[in-house]
C-alpha cells in the first residue's frame, strides 16, 4: 500500500521546496524602469531599437561597393525589417551623378534600338529637342521646296538633261530617215521603234518576208534593210541606255539640289543639339539621323505638317524613327533612387516590350514600347523586394541572379500568352546596371535558397538577421515606452500613462517567452495598443491606462479561443476523460500545446501505461499507429535508456509496456511529456498511484534530469482553466521544469490563485523529485550495494522489474521444456 500524502496546514501539501511563490510567476515592470507620467512625456524614438546585429550588417551591406554585396533581410514577420530597412536607406542615401536612360532607334540594324545615356534630367529635354526638330523640318522643308528659286533650279535640271536626250534622239532620226528607215510610236507606252520605209510608208520588219512574195519588195532589198535594221537597232539601244543615264544623273542632280536646300536647315538645328550634347553616343546617333534624314527627304516634303508626335490609336508614326524614348527620367532624382517593388513580376521587375494590334490585325511593336521596369528606375540606388513574392513568380529568379551576376540587364518581351502567337524580334542593346538589391524573407527561404542554389550566396554575400526579442534591462524598457510613443504619433492613438506602458512590456515580456527578453515584433504590440485605445475611448479615458491594456490583450485571446472553449467544454461534460482530483495508477495528466495561427493554448490529456510480462520493451501505442513524430519516438528511446541505467545495473531490462495519449486522435510529436510518460510508466511498475491533480511538463534525459520545454505559460493555464471549471480543491497545481522559472508570465488571475493558495506551481530538477510529489511517497536513494528501500519508489520500481524478469525466464525455461519433449 501506498503511504498517504505528507499534509501542512490547512490540508496544503508540504513541499514548500518546490513549491514556487506567486513573485515568481510572474515578471513586473518596476516603476522605477519608467521616469515618465504619459508618453506625452517623451520624445519619438528615431532609431531602431533592440536590433544591432541586423543594423550593423545592413551599414556593411550598404556601404560596401564591391560585386555581390547584395543583401537578404531575415527575421520574423512585425520585427520591423521593412521599416527599418526604409529609414536607414533614407538616412543613408549617398548623392549619386544619375542618368537618364533613353532608347532610341538604330538605323544600321533596326531590331537592335539603340542605349543613350544622358545626365539626369536632360534625356526629357532630349526627347523634346528631337520632337522640335522633326516638327520644324516637317514645316520648313515644303516651304524650300516651294520656293522660286529651288523651282527654277529644279526645272533647270530637268531642262537640261531632258534636252541633252532629246538632242541625241534626233541626231538618230536624222541618221535612220537618211537610210530609209523611221521611228515609229506603236503604242503610247512602248519605246519608239525602227521601221523600213516601203513605198513611203514605214513597215514593220516582219512584214518584209510577205512584201517579197507580193512582188511589192525585191529579195535583196529587203535583206538589205533587215541587216540595217540589226545595226540600228544595236545603235538604238545604246541611245536608250544613254537615256537613261541622263535620267540617273538628273535624279542625283535633283537629290544633290534637294540636299543642298535641306542641309542649311538641317544642320542649323543639329547644331544646336550637338552643342547641348557633346556626348560621343549622341553624336554618333545625330550623325546617322543627317543621313537618314537627307535620304529620306520625300518624307517632309509629301507629308508636310507639323510632325507632331501622333495621338494613341491615330496610327503608325511616320517620324517614329526620329523619337526619343526616355526610359528613365531622374530630372526629380537629387540622391539614389530606393524603389520598393510590392509586386515583382517579370514585368514589374525587369520591364518589358509591350505589342500593339496594327490595322492588319497584327501584332507591332518598336523601340518606343520599350518599357522600364523597377530594376532599371532603382539603377544607382536600391532595390527593396519581398523574397517570396518574387520567388513565386515566373522566371523572375534566374533572371535576376544572371542580371546582377552580368550587371547588366537585357529587356526583353514575356508575355507567354501573346508568344504563342509569335515573339517580337527587338533585341534592344543592354543596359549596365549599378544597384544593390535588398530582399526581405522569412530566416526559412534564406536557408533554402543558401541550400539549394550555389549562386545565392555568391550574388547576396550579406545576411541582415533582425532578432524577435531583445534584452529587457532598464534601459530597453525605456527604449521600448518610446517605442510606443512613435506608435502612438504614427496611429494618432491616446497618450498612454506609466501603467499601461508597463502593462504592455510585460506583453512584450509574455511574447519572447523570456522574463529577461522583450518582444521585437512591434506589429503585434502595435495591434494591442489601438485596441486599448478602443477600450479607452468606450471607457471616455482621456489617457490609455493598464486595464485597458489587459482589456484589449484578454478580448483578443475571446475572439479566437473558440476551439479551446470546444475542447474545454468537452472535459467539463465528460467527453474527454480528465481528472483534477484523486490518485489513480499508472495515469498522469500531461499537457498538449496547440498551436494555432492567431495564438497557442494548451490542454491537459491523459496519459496512461501499462506493464505486463514479456521482452517486447516499452511500446508507444501512437508509434504503432503511425501517429507520433521522431521527436516524440526519440523521447521514448530516453525512458528506454533511463530504466536501464537506473534499475538493469544487475538484472536484465525484460517487460512489454505500453504507454499511450488517451482520446488522441491526430498526430503528436515533440519530447515535452517523455517525463509525463516516465512518472506514468514508474506508476505502474512501482504499483504506486498518482495524483490527479497535478499535471506535468518537461523533457527527461537518460539521467533523470528534467530539462526545460516550451509554452510552459499555456501548459499552466490550460491546466488551472480546467481545474477552475470543475472546481479548485486547494492541492491542484502543475510540476514544471526548474529551468523554465524564468520563462513564467502567467496571467494575473492564475498568479492571484497561487496567491490565495487554490493552485500550486512546483519546479523541479529530477524525476525523482517528480516521482515523490505525485505519489506522496520518497523516491528513495540507493545505498552502497545499490540497492533502494523497498518501500520507496524505486525500490518498488526495481523489485517489480526483478520479478517480471524471473517471471519471463522461467516462463521461456518452460516454454523451451515442451519444446524439447516434443
Amino acid at each position: 500500500m501506498a503511504k498517504k500524502q505528507p499534509r501542512g496546514k490547512n490540508g496544503r501539501q508540504a513541499y514548500s521546496r518546490w513549491r514556487l511563490q506567486p513573485e515568481e510567476l510572474r515578471w513586473r515592470c518596476p516603476e522605477n524602469y519608467l521616469k515618465f507620467k504619459t508618453t506625452d512625456d517623451l520624445k519619438v524614438v528615431k532609431e531602431v531599437v533592440g536590433q544591432e546585429r541586423a543594423l550593423a550588417a545592413l551599414s556593411l551591406g550598404l556601404e560596401i561597393e564591391a560585386t555581390g554585396y547584395n543583401i537578404f533581410v531575415t527575421g520574423p514577420a512585425g520585427s520591423g525589417r521593412t521599416s527599418t530597412v526604409q529609414r536607414l536607406l533614407e538616412k543613408a542615401r549617398p548623392v549619386k551623378t544619375l542618368t537618364d536612360k533613353c532608347y532610341v532607334h538604330n538605323f544600321g540594324n533596326p531590331d537592335e534600338p539603340r542605349l543613350l545615356q544622358l545626365p539626369a534630367g536632360e534625356g526629357r529635354l532630349f526627347r523634346q529637342a528631337m520632337d522640335e526638330l522633326v516638327a520644324y523640318l516637317a514645316k520648313n522643308i515644303p516651304r524650300q521646296f516651294e520656293a522660286e528659286g529651288y523651282q527654277n533650279s529644279r526645272l533647270e535640271i530637268i531642262d537640261r538633261f531632258k534636252e541633252k536626250g532629246a538632242a541625241r534622239v534626233r541626231d538618230f532620226e536624222k541618221k535612220v530617215a537618211s537610210e530609209g528607215f523611221a521611228l515609229v510610236q506603236t503604242t503610247p507606252v512602248a519605246r519608239p521603234e525602227l521601221a523600213p520605209i516601203v513605198d513611203k510608208q514605214p513597215v514593220s520588219i516582219d512584214l518584209l518576208d510577205r512584201l517579197v512574195e507580193e512582188g511589192k519588195l525585191t529579195a535583196e532589198r529587203a535583206a538589205e534593210l533587215k541587216n540595217r535594221h540589226r545595226e540600228l537597232s544595236t545603235e538604238l539601244m545604246s541611245i536608250y541606255k544613254e537615256l537613261r543615264e541622263y535620267e540617273r544623273q538628273a535624279r542625283e542632280n535633283l537629290a544633290e539640289l534637294d540636299k543642298q536646300m535641306v542641309s542649311p536647315l538641317l544642320d542649323e538645328r543639329l547644331a544646336e543639339i550637338r552643342e547641348r550634347y557633346r556626348d560621343s553616343m549622341v553624336a554618333s546617333y545625330l550623325n546617322e539621323v543627317r543621313a537618314a534624314i537627307l535620304a529620306d527627304i520625300d518624307l517632309f516634303r509629301q507629308r508636310g505638317g507639323e510632325g507632331e508626335v501622333p495621338a494613341a490609336g491615330a496610327g503608325v508614326d511616320p517620324y517614329l524613327q526620329y523619337r526619343v524614348n526616355v526610359l528613365v527620367d531622374n530630372s526629380e532624382q537629387k540622391s539614389a533612387p530606393v524603389v520598393f517593388e510590392t509586386n515583382p513580376t517579370y514585368r514589374n521587375l525587369f520591364g518589358s516590350i509591350e505589342r500593339v494590334w496594327d490595322k492588319s490585325g497584327q501584332w507591332r511593336t518598336d523601340f518606343t514600347h520599350i518599357k522600364a521596369g523597377s530594376l532599371i528606375r532603382a539603377d544607382g540606388g536600391f532595390l527593396v523586394v519581398n523574397a517570396l513574392d518574387l520567388l513565386t513568380e515566373p522566371g523572375v529568379w534566374p533572371t535576376l541572379k544572371r542580371t546582377l551576376r552580368n550587371r547588366q540587364l537585357e529587356i526583353a518581351a514575356y508575355d507567354p500568352f501573346v508568344s504563342l502567337f509569335g515573339t517580337t524580334a527587338l533585341k534592344p542593346e543592354p543596359i549596365p546596371l549599378d544597384l544593390k538589391v535588398i530582399m526581405i524573407g522569412e530566416p526559412w527561404v534564406y536557408n533554402l535558397l543558401a541550400a539549394y542554389d550555389e549562386e545565392f550566396q555568391k550574388i547576396f554575400k550579406v545576411r541582415a538577421d533582425f532578432d524577435w526579442e531583445m534584452a529587457l534591462t532598464r534601459d530597453s524598457a525605456s527604449e521600448y515606452a518610446q517605442v510606443i510613443k512613435s506608435l502612438c504619433e504614427k496611429e494618432k492613438l491616446r497618450a498612454f500613462d506609466r501603467s499601461a506602458v508597463a502593462r504592455v512590456i510585460e506583453f512584450g515580456a509574455r511574447l519572447a517567452g523570456r522574463r529577461d527578453k522583450v518582444t521585437t515584433r512591434f506589429n503585434l504590440i502595435a495591434d494591442v495598443l489601438k485596441e486599448a485605445n478602443y477600450w479607452a475611448g468606450k471607457a471616455q479615458s482621456r489617457v490609455v491606462k493598464a486595464e485597458h491594456i489587459e482589456q484589449a490583450i484578454t478580448q483578443r485571446r475571446q475572439r479566437v479561443r473558440i476551439i479551446e472553449e470546444k475542447l474545454q467544454e468537452s472535459i467539463r461534460k465528460g467527453l474527454l476523460f480528465i481528472d483534477v482530483k484523486g490518485m489513480v495508477q499508472g495515469q498522469v495528466n500531461g499537457l498538449a500545446v496547440y498551436d494555432l495561427v492567431e495564438y497557442s493554448f494548451a490542454i491537459p490529456v491523459r496519459i496512461t501505461a501499462r506493464v505486463g510480462v514479456g521482452a517486447a520493451g516499452i511500446i508507444s501505442v501512437e508509434r504503432e499507429a503511425e501517429l507520433s513524430g521522431p521527436i516524440h519516438d526519440k523521447g521514448l528511446y530516453i525512458i528506454t535508456g533511463y530504466l536501464r541505467n537506473k534499475y538493469a545495473a544487475d538484472l536484465p531490462l525484460v517487460l512489454t509496456a505500453s504507454i499511450t495519449f488517451e482520446q488522441s486522435y491526430g498526430g503528436i510529436d515533440g519530447d515535452s511529456a517523455s517525463s509525463t510518460e516516465l512518472y506514468a510508466l514508474l506508476s505502474e511498475l512501482a504499483e504506486l498511484p498518482l495524483r490527479q491533480d497535478l499535471a506535468v511538463t518537461g523533457s527527461v534525459n537518460q539521467k533523470g534530469e528534467i530539462q526545460p520545454i516550451g509554452g510552459v505559460n499555456e501548459k499552466i493555464e490550460g491546466f488551472f482553466d480546467v481545474c477552475q471549471q470543475k472546481g479548485f480543491t486547494g492541492t491542484q497545481g502543475v510540476l514544471i521544469p526548474r529551468a523554465n522559472v524564468g520563462d513564467l508570465m502567467l496571467r494575473e488571475d492564475v498568479v492571484a490563485a497561487v496567491r490565495q493558495g487554490r493552485f500550486h506551481i512546483y519546479a523541479i530538477e529530477t524525476i525523482d523529485e517528480g516521482i515523490e510529489l505525485l505519489t506522496g511517497v520518497p523516491a528513495g536513494r540507493p545505498a552502497r550495494n545499490g540497492e533502494y528501500p523497498p518501500e520507496s519508489v524505486n525500490g518498488r520500481v526495481k523489485a517489480r522489474l526483478r520479478t517480471l524478469a524471473e517471471r519471463f525466464r522461467r516462463f521461456r525455461s518452460d516454454e523451451e521444456k515442451v519444446s524439447g519433449s516434443r
